[in-house]
């Protein structure tokens, strides 16, 4: 159950999933084993090349973000729904792949990526509710915004470390999640329907790469 929060003036703070959740997403620098439970996002889907410059990712974040800030406002129109209590819309998220028989990411190939782009939804965000963000966010940013889509995912068991840096750094990191997975009897479960998972806790236009923090979550399975 989500209980209020109250500031030292006794203001109810909106409900912010980094702080009341730190164990998905405040993991620290060395791997750890995990459970994630089932979860709503905002999620697109797409492939290509993430820092290309006015390409599908970079759209795909534009459309997320007005769709969850839609959602998150909606008590401020004459939209209301169900259950509703004030939120700090999460950071950005997303599952990862390229089409290969080891699952291996080529950081290189960056063309080769297919993803889905997420943001986390309370859930008392409903099919219905996002619905109505779409066609008001569209309607409100002349931003066709008819991609974006309701998602329920389940990671079930993982390792998940926080990664500091560049994401061009990662395969360092990923090397200690799976020297950690080999000395404690588990294997990588990565496949087309579980997939490397990155939390981005850093805002990239104002933070430097080597201080970035990414979180780095993998499907697992015991041995």
């Amino acid at each position: 159950m989500i209980n209020e929060n109250l500031n030292l003036k006794g203001k109810i703070m909106a409900f912010d999933f980094k702080k009341e959740y730190k164990e998905y997403y405040m993991p620290k620098n060395k791997p750890e084993i995990i459970t994630i439970p089932q979860m709503n996002y905002l999620a697109i889907q797409g492939e290509g090349d993430p820092n290309e410059i006015g390409g599908a990712y970079q759209k795909a974040i534009n459309i997320l973000y007005a769709v969850a800030y839609t959602l998150k406002m909606s008590h401020k129109t004459n939209y209301h729904m169900e259950g509703f209590f004030d939120y700090v819309v999460p950071p950005l998220e997303g599952f990862w792949r390229q089409d290969n028989i080891d699952n291996i990411i080529d950081y290189t190939n960056k063309s080769a990526f297919r993803w889905i782009s997420v943001i986390r939804l309370p859930d008392f965000v409903m099919e219905k509710d996002v619905e109505w963000a779409i066609e008001t966010a569209t309607k409100k940013k002349k931003l066709d915004c008819s991609s974006a889509k309701l998602m329920t995912i389940t990671e079930g068991l993982c390792v998940q470390i926080m990664h500091l840096g560049s994401f061009d750094n990662e395969p360092a990191t990923i090397t200690l999640m799976n020297q950690y997975l080999t000395e404690n009897g588990y294997v990588n479960d990565l496949s087309e329907t579980r997939l490397h998972h990155e939390i981005y806790l850093s805002d990239a236009r104002r933070v430097a790469p080597e201080k970035w923090k990414t979180v780095i979550r993998h499907p697992i399975k015991k041995i």
